[in-house]
């Protein structure tokens, strides 16, 4: 099933503790429907002294958030996602908000 965010979006976060905040989906984890958005649901991990580490320390980490809960960013708006089939078999994401082309998910057909 087609997703409506990729890799390098920039989207918004519409529902959480970090609704409103915009972000770039670093990762998509495509078996748990989850998105990695840099700078959202960060958390904080104390690590204790170890010989790579001697003095330990606190590792701050983004953690994947559910894909339902972002929206790519339009003018500053989230967008809902339309998919459009092109007549070279083309399949290209388009923004609800004002139809302009998000990004093509795949190539033309070669038959």
């Amino acid at each position: 099933m087609a997703r409506h965010v990729r890799k390098g979006d920039s989207v918004i976060v519409t529902a959480g503790n970090d609704r409103g905040t915009v972000g770039e989906v670093l990762r998509v984890i495509p078996d748990e429907n989850r998105v990695v958005v840099a700078g959202v649901n960060i958390r904080t991990k104390h690590l204790k002294p170890s010989q790579q580490n001697p003095k330990g320390g606190l590792l701050r980490k983004e953690m994947p958030i559910h894909i339902s809960n972002v929206s790519p960013v339009v003018e500053g708006k989230p967008s809902r996602v339309r998919f459009e089939s092109r007549k070279d078999g083309s399949k290209v994401r388009l923004a609800a908000r004002d139809g302009s082309e998000l990004s093509v998910l795949r190539g033309p057909r070669e038959d």
